[in-house]
């Protein structure tokens, strides 16, 4: 997968208004894996959305450039994935979505390539067995790579391209080690694109000492992401990964200006990190403080015309104060143009982001 995919996955292209829209098939998993926020709430909430109540997505669906047909659970449960990618691709998006391989079978792998699902990510927490099981708990590697095995044999057996797969690694001090073996792991898989990925919601001790970005050990991880970036140019591998530093961005990776999520319910958020399928109001742990945290919902697309979502008040202006935010980016860039330099407090005085993102890391660049 090249660099110009995630760059319309994230950005869109001219003529849709959107660029992706991440839709939860199901919020129930069969894994119990410790950076999840489920760690927490051991009677996770478990809920998959209708194949009618998909159905009223798909109008939308002309207007969105990729669906992601994955939440906060495993797509691969729900009973009618197959014919949700079936539905979605009619309306013209590229559709995929994320996995643990969870429930694969060679049988599922053909019916998933008749389909013609566009992408898959496939979700490692280590590029060894010890690693990975440990961290995904309920997982297994080796079953995990048999699968993508299986997968591109059947693909290269029916002389098909696609799906296209890319590994996603979410990093941890326990597995950041092993991000240059990940590397080498994608060749073996004949996957030629590594998405590594930070700790964001984080709501336990544990998962506090887990981060690696923006402490003491951040200089030796940062050697260790460069090594993985090398062994990636060596064996022309796609790798993209994230900032070890804070720092203010103008519009949050998840943009939301012209990115959603829905979840099982029909409920309409900027992204998963403000709607998690539990309590409200939910904890997040921020730079050390624990925080309690209103679940964000703009609207319900089951009971109401997307046109009256998204011109909501309230949804109106959380995109507004981001639209500020890099609104006074460019301007500080054509400013530059101009000037010889651009003082530090003018460089860090963005508007501020809208209330529920201020204890988001994604604010921070990470």
């Amino acid at each position: 997968m090249k660099k110009s995919f995630w760059k319309k996955l994230i950005l869109g292209q001219a003529g849709k208004k959107f660029s992706a829209w991440q839709i939860e098939l199901t919020s129930r998993c069969p894994l119990r894996c410790r950076m999840c926020n489920k760690e927490d709430y051991k009677n996770f909430p478990a809920s998959d959305m209708s194949l009618d109540h998909f159905q009223k997505l798909l109008p939308y669906l002309r207007d969105v450039e990729s669906v992601v047909l994955e939440g906060w659970g495993e797509s691969l449960l729900h009973k009618n994935l197959i014919e949700c990618i079936r539905l979605a691709k009619k309306e013209g998006p590229r559709v995929g979505f994320v996995t643990s391989g969870k429930g694969l079978n060679e049988a599922y792998i053909s019916e998933l390539i008749q389909a013609q699902v566009d992408f898959i990510g496939f979700s490692l927490a280590g590029a060894t067995p010890e690693t990975h099981n440990a961290i995904r708990v309920n997982s297994n590697l080796q079953e995990l790579l048999r699968h993508i095995q299986t997968f591109q044999e059947i693909k290269a057996r029916n002389r098909r391209t696609h799906p296209r797969f890319h590994i996603v690694c979410l990093l941890l001090k326990e597995n950041i080690l092993e991000a240059p073996s990940l590397i080498r792991l994608a060749k073996d898989l004949g996957i030629d694109e590594v998405v590594l990925i930070n700790l964001i919601h984080v709501t336990n001790a544990w998962q506090e000492q887990q981060k690696v970005f923006a402490g003491k050990s951040m200089e030796g991880f940062a050697r260790i992401l460069k090594e993985a970036e090398a062994k990636a140019r060596e064996w022309k591998i796609n790798l993209r990964r994230p900032s070890l530093s804070l720092g203010e961005v103008a519009v949050c990776a998840e943009n939301p200006l012209s990115n959603l999520y829905i979840s099982t319910e029909g409920e309409v958020s900027p992204c998963v990190y403000l709607n998690p399928p539990l309590p409200s109001p939910y904890k997040r742990i921020f730079q050390g403080t624990e925080f309690q945290l209103e679940k964000v919902q703009f609207g319900n697309l089951f009971r109401q015309p997307l046109e009256q979502v998204w011109n909501e008040a309230r949804y109106v202006e959380f995109r507004n104060a981001w639209e500020q935010r890099k609104k006074r980016v460019q301007d500080l860039a054509a400013s530059l143009l101009t000037r010889d330099n651009i003082r530090r407090d003018e460089r860090d005085s963005l508007p501020n982001a809208p209330s529920p993102c201020q204890t988001c890391y994604k604010r921070l660049g990470v």
